[in-house]
């Protein structure tokens, strides 16, 4: 079986994914802690945690709590910085098969794109996911929620890198497929569909919000309806790969997001509960095309669609 994903078919370096199964941002650290007790290269890629110029403490404590279908996180992008990233982790990624894709997250538009710069041509980094939806800091949101300064950051970023260039985009937006053909027409190779959706919870004991930053960012099954619907409108309307992203549990699961017209999938909050969900997802794939008699991973990318 072929399960070979390219996610930057236009971009001269190219993301040639060995199957369609990731990692998501946040969910898996830089991989270092879990290629001790997993074989990591089996992947088709990791997307490594939130990476600012500078390093981050993150929001104040508790930042995760339980729900009824999932979890909501509050992490407030904690991250070593990417000095550090660079000096310390990328040539650790750099002997690994298995590409690393860094996700970044800025203030302003010219953070994002000196972050593209110090990032280009960095050996072990093999593409980067632009995070303009998170909803756990200050101005998380703002770019991903207006067409213009989505478009506007994704030709910034465009400009400073010749690595693949992935825009993350948030569900919290009154028109996403206006977003995601923003970020296509300035130069997104692909996009993710989707990022956590903002919520809270109450800690009825003590008569206050759960989370210590008050909200945070739902995932989890919750948000597996939610997100399927969005990738199936969004693959209508862009003709770059989609990477769907939300409540992925099994490999049916990612067949579903396939078969709504992604070309790969992340998987996140599973990972919490099972850490070898990312693999369990990749198996229960196979299993699915062996008994369907599926000799491509293509032909089911988009196959509700028809």
């Amino acid at each position: 079986m072929n399960l070979s994903v390219e996610l930057a078919p236009k971009c001269k370096r190219g993301l040639l994914l060995a199957n369609p199964v990731m990692a998501a941002s946040g969910t898996f650290g830089y991989g270092l802690e879990m290629a001790k007790d997993l074989d990591i290269q089996r992947l088709g890629a990791i997307v490594c945690k939130g990476t600012t110029l500078r390093r981050r403490r993150g929001n104040p404590q508790p930042r995760m709590v339980e729900t009824a279908a999932g979890m909501l996180n509050s992490i407030g992008l904690q991250n070593m910085g990417v000095q550090a990233l660079v000096r310390d982790i990328a040539p650790i990624w750099a002997t690994w098969r298995v590409p690393v894709v860094v996700n970044i997250a800025g203030e302003s538009i010219d953070e994002y794109a000196r972050l593209a710069r110090r990032l280009d041509g960095v050996a072990g980094v093999s593409g980067l996911e632009l995070n303009i939806s998170c909803p756990n800091v200050a101005s998380g949101l703002e770019f991903g929620s207006d067409p213009e300064m989505a478009g506007a950051l994704t030709a910034a970023v465009r400009q400073e890198t010749t690595l693949p260039v992935i825009v993350k985009l948030t569900p919290n937006v009154q028109d996403i497929v206006a977003v995601a053909r923003a970020s296509v027409e300035a130069g997104a190779d692909a996009l993710t569909l989707i990022n956590t959706f903002p919520a809270m919870a109450i800690d009825v004991k003590s008569r206050r919000p759960a989370l210590g930053w008050t909200f945070g960012g739902l995932s989890g099954p919750a948000l597996k309806p939610i997100a399927l619907r969005l990738v199936y409108r969004t693959a209508a309307a862009v003709e770059v790969p989609i990477i769907g992203c939300g409540g992925i549990m099994t490999g049916l699961d990612a067949i579903e997001y396939m078969m709504a017209g992604a070309t790969a999938v992340q998987v996140g909050t599973a990972t919490f509960l099972n850490p070898r969900a990312t693999l369990d997802v990749l198996e229960g794939i196979e299993r699915f095309m062996e008994e369907e008699g599926v000799d491509d991973i293509s032909q089911l990318v988009g196959a509700a669609r028809v």
